[in-house]
């Protein structure tokens, strides 16, 4: 049992379609635990001043006023404010004492939640990434592109850089790049319990009586999959596919095997690496995967696909950019987009012209970081 002293809220740490919703369903059934679909108030609360580029009175000057405010006081302590009172109107309203919030991307923000939250418990739930990359596919439609074809991944980064809508699909795949082995990390912290998928799907009740005692919550009984789940069937958030269970299923353990080809199973070994797949305890799923023809390729193709997806998450966030590209350029990009789509029927033809070229002069940036990136994929997979 973790430390008696008494907490209102505990993170539940997991990559998207690692189950996590699954797991704050059985927990929510505790009369003490309050598991809303996904709050995603810490992602809000660490980009605090930062609003859309579109605002009227400009996000620019925004962002740079509430810095220059917040710098003259302890901003961790307006955000720590700021959420405990989020959390506790829930709590209040749900009349409950813990709140589990739920947000797979909070290894964005790991940082940031540790430095407003550092005494606060929380739950690491793992799965096997070749299963958590089924998922994705099966459930989201994200197609995991071999990683021997450079332009394909490449396009994919591009989108994300430049904050195309096409970038949903590398911002999965970013999740297991990315944030797996920052949530592997991050198992060594004194407060933090790690569950496995693998476990909790086939000894459920078990696994969940040993949570909630370590939540300092006495075990109410075995939970069940068909109980009410609150406000999961009117959110925008969380794994509806939950509401069609009536019981856990050992099952989804090894379906990857049959819904990955040997082609994505290999994409899937590139992006994430043997080492770490090996370090987590899936070393038997990566024999596997070797034995029906997968390689190793070696730790520079991982290192090289880190590199770029993070090169590509810090040009979203306008931190870095590529070498020619400017780091506004998504954001311009989408704005005379739109200026060139809402020209009406009959309107000056030079606005129109213009509109266009500026169009056409964006698709010229994205092909340009497309072929930078698909230029280091195949360097680096061809050593």
């Amino acid at each position: 049992m973790m430390n008696r002293e008494i907490h209102r809220v505990c993170f539940l740490l997991g990559l998207p379609r690692s189950g996590t919703t699954l797991l704050a369903n059985l927990l929510q059934q505790h009369p003490e635990i309050a598991a809303p679909p996904e709050p995603w108030l810490m992602l809000a609360l660490q980009a605090f001043g930062t609003v859309d580029h579109r605002h009227p009175a400009g996000g620019r000057l925004i962002r740079a006023a509430t810095s220059e405010f917040l710098g003259r006081i302890d901003r961790t302590l307006v955000c720590r404010a700021l959420a405990d009172a989020a959390y506790g109107q829930y709590l209040a309203l749900a009349g409950k004492r813990l709140l589990l919030d739920k947000t797979p991307r909070n290894w964005l923000v790991l940082d940031f939640l540790e430095s407003v939250y550092p005494r606060s418990p929380q739950i690491l739930l793992m799965r096997n990434p070749y299963a958590i990359a089924a998922s994705l596919k099966t459930t989201w439609g994200i197609p995991l592109e071999s990683a021997t074809c450079p332009p394909a991944i490449a396009s994919c980064l591009a989108d994300l850089a430049l904050g195309q809508p096409a970038g949903a699909v590398a911002s999965s795949l970013a999740d297991l790049v990315l944030g797996l082995p920052v949530l592997a990390a991050h198992r060594g912290r004194s407060q933090t319990l790690v569950v496995h998928y693998e476990g909790l799907v086939t000894r459920t009740e078990a696994e969940i009586s040993h949570l909630t005692s370590w939540l300092g919550c006495e075990p109410v009984g075995e939970p069940s999959v068909t109980a009410k789940v609150d406000e999961l069937p009117f959110s925008l958030f969380g794994d509806r596919k939950i509401l069609e269970r009536r019981t856990t299923d050992g099952r989804s353990v090894q379906a990857w095997r049959d819904e990955l080809s040997v082609e994505e199973m290999q994409a899937v070994t590139d992006l994430v690496g043997t080492e770490l797949l090996t370090h987590l305890g899936y070393g038997e799923d990566l024999w596997y995967a070797q034995r029906v023809g997968v390689v190793d390729k070696g730790p520079q193709v991982t290192a090289e696909y880190r590199a770029i997806f993070r090169g590509c998450l810090d040009f979203l966030n306008g931190s870095t950019a590529p070498e020619g590209l400017s780091a506004e350029s998504g954001e311009q990009g989408d704005a005379i987009q739109r200026w060139s789509d809402n020209v009406l029927p009959g309107a000056d033809v030079s606005i129109a012209n213009e509109a266009k070229r500026l169009v056409e002069s964006k698709r010229e940036q994205r092909a340009q970081l497309v072929s930078l990136i698909a230029a280091r994929l195949h360097e680096t997979l061809s050593c």
